[in-house]
């Protein structure tokens, strides 16, 4: 019902998942991580203590390959679910069930994983991943998008589509990232627009945050605000309005 991809920046360190499929608010079940650890998605006939399981055992050090086989080995239904992964030191390990519904399967490069179920073909899985090693130039989040737009041109999720979302962590367990279209009639666009929007202002309220490392934070506003300013400032020189439906109150 599903593909998605997990993957690791190789140049930031950063974990990401991102997901689009003709199912309802698809990003409050397939992705899981843990903040400079590991990336997780679980799909077809999905199992959320699947993702969860997965990717606690993978911040704990355990491989991609070991907890493949021991969630396959310890599950019933292991035929009907699809499960892929990337752990701590960057490999991949997937499963795909031999009872999940064709189009199904999965393709791998280094630090990057591709996978699948009810689509409309094969080229989903490789263009989505050719997309994706084809765009190393561009920042995570874009690179992640422009990635699934590649399988959505190759046809997608067979039923269509109705839901998308984009998880990104950093070092810490919270997302530096999380955008979801729950129910869109083009959700890898909306994906486009929210991630603009949190451009304008989430992302530097993010860099601000409490870190393990930095238990406080940033309590000075100061270059938060200045941040802001000149999002918006370089936004109105190049012509280009908020993309965000938010409006001020008022007066």
């Amino acid at each position: 019902m599903t593909y998605s991809i997990v993957a690791k920046d190789p140049e930031t360190g950063q974990y990401g998942v991102i997901v689009a499929s003709r199912f309802f608010a698809t990003g409050a079940l397939v992705p899981h991580l843990r903040g400079g650890k590991c990336a997780v998605a679980t799909q077809a006939f999905v199992s959320p203590i699947w993702g969860m399981e997965a990717a606690n055992r993978l911040a704990l050090g355990e491989t991609a390959r070991d907890v493949v086989r021991d969630l396959v080995a310890r599950d019933a239904g292991e035929a009907i679910r699809q499960i892929h992964m990337i752990d701590m030191d960057g490999r991949s390990a997937v499963h795909t069930g031999e009872s999940c519904t064709d189009w199904c399967g999965h393709q791998c490069a280094p630090g990057v994983s591709v996978a699948g179920n009810m689509l409309t073909g094969e080229a989903v899985v490789a263009d989505t991943l050719a997309a994706y090693l084809a765009h190393m130039h561009l920042p995570f989040g874009p690179r992640l998008i422009t990635a699934m737009e590649a399988g959505a041109r190759a046809g997608g999720d067979k039923r269509g589509t109705q839901s998308a979302a984009l998880v990104i962590h950093r070092t810490e367990d919270y997302p530096w990232l999380d955008l979801r279209a729950d129910d869109h009639p083009d959700p890898l666009a909306e994906l486009w627009r929210l991630y603009d929007v949190a451009h304008e202002r989430f992302i530097h309220v993010a860099e601000a945050l409490p870190t393990h490392a930095n238990f406080s934070g940033t309590t000075d506003r100061t270059a938060i605000d200045t941040a802001i300013r000149r999002a918006d400032a370089e936004r109105a020189t190049s012509g280009q309005p908020s993309r965000s439906f938010a409006r001020d109150a008022k007066a």
